[in-house]
């Protein structure tokens, strides 16, 4: 079966959902799936320096390292410079390639919504009469809708709802994630297939090489934020939450970049709480980088107001980092019912509560890291989710002219 896989961007700036796409398409093609990307070379602010308008073997980051690589075909993003509609950046050449070449594919698996490359895609794959399905990728969530709210409800009356109804299914990657989309009341028949991961290769002493690197001294357990850095997040509640927990005298490293205002915010932030000496910031980071930050940090700590999936939660799990986060990471109930680490609201008090009892019992570290690393493994391997992904690719194929009901299929 040919999958044509489309996705605005798979830049690492975009965060996990786009990075996961690449790592998906090579475990489909373990599973013998002919799975390919059309995307964009956008790379937020600016484009990736990528051969565009053909078809190369690409892979960053994590697949780069286990030696994945994924057929791509990038096409050139316009503008050029990214600005504050660059969901809506339009791609001729995108579109001319996909409007002659999308009767090729047996099947497209869209993601994201309420950007360019995936509607373009969407409506040609219907004139085409080609089957199609969507993963939303969280945008059908509540607090997700509220934000640019006027624009997205006209978006999604004019134009997404028609694609939301005609596809095929709806990919979601929780059950959090179908429920809350569930209130838009869509016809579409819906499957959840989580994310999958790898489990990284563990670094020779991470803890004391971290410690070493950030001057951090043996007793302070070091609490990590590795996310983008935006709004949505809840960094700034974390540190409002951390500026009144005083003992033990604990770090914070925060990895990761986003908005230059939203930045400059942060970093007020910090400076007005009295925690600058306490928190570093390390920027954007990949590869063995961003593992040694993973194993050589004591707690992951996530205070979303949202996330669909929580692809960095799971990232810290593979990686034997207990996690603390909010309801509102749709992975929370696994940290809760698997004891993983620590779950509460991201309220200001509800957090600065919860930190200071995390930070308090150092003795849980170990054997809560050890059991996520399990976890990761039994339920989120990628040729697991891979087999879940084709077994739903052949119900979605088998029927072209109605929805299929994928909650019939075997995806366990």
């Amino acid at each position: 079966m040919r999958v044509l896989h489309i996705i605005p961007s798979v830049a690492q700036v975009r965060g996990g959902p786009s990075q996961a796409v690449l790592e998906m398409v090579s475990a489909l093609r373990l599973e013998g799936v002919d799975a390919e990307i059309a995307t964009t070379n956008d790379n937020g602010p600016t484009v990736l320096e990528v051969p565009c308008r053909q078809k190369i073997n690409y892979s960053v980051g994590l697949a780069a390292k286990n030696g994945m690589q994924v057929p791509v075909r990038f096409f050139e993003r316009r503008p050029v410079q990214s600005g504050p509609l660059s969901e809506f950046l339009f791609s001729p050449s995108l579109t001319h390639w996909l409007w002659h070449h999308v009767p090729d594919y047996d099947l497209l698996h869209v993601h994201a919504l309420f950007s360019y490359p995936s509607t373009a895609a969407m409506a040609i794959a219907r004139w085409h009469q080609v089957p199609y399905l969507i993963r939303p990728i969280g945008q059908l969530c509540h607090w997700p809708l509220t934000q640019s709210a006027t624009k997205k409800k006209a978006y999604l009356a004019l134009i997404e709802r028609d694609n939301l109804q005609k596809a095929k299914g709806i990919h979601f990657t929780t059950e959090q994630e179908l429920e809350e989309a569930s209130a838009l009341n869509l016809t579409s028949s819906d499957f959840v297939v989580p994310h999958g991961v790898h489990l990284p290769t563990r670094l020779d002493q991470p803890k004391a090489q971290l410690r070493r690197r950030l001057n951090i001294p043996e007793a302070s357990p070091i609490l990590l934020f590795l996310s983008r850095l935006h709004p949505k997040k809840g960094l700034d509640r974390l540190i409002a939450a951390l500026h009144h927990v005083d003992m033990p005298p604990f770090h914070l490293v925060i990895a990761g970049s986003g908005d230059p205002g939203y930045e400059a915010k942060i970093d007020r932030q910090l400076h007005a709480s009295g925690l600058a000496a306490r928190v570093h910031r390390v920027g954007f980071v990949t590869g063995e980088r961003k593992q040694q930050l993973l194993q050589g940090a004591d707690v992951f700590v996530l205070p979303s107001h949202s996330e669909n999936f929580g692809v960095a939660v799971l990232e810290a799990l593979a990686a034997g980092l207990p996690v603390m986060t909010s309801p509102q990471v749709a992975l929370s109930p696994l940290i809760q019912d698997h004891n993983l680490g620590w779950v509460c609201d991201n309220t200001v008090e509800a957090l600065t509560q919860t930190l200071q009892q995390t930070l308090t019992e150092t003795d849980r570290y170990d054997a809560m890291g050890q059991r996520a690393r399990q976890v990761a493994r039994a339920q989120f391997s990628w040729p697991k989710i891979a087999h879940q992904l084709s077994q739903a690719y052949e119900q979605c194929a088998a029927i072209s002219n109605t929805p299929v009901n994928l909650e019939t299929a075997q995806l366990c």
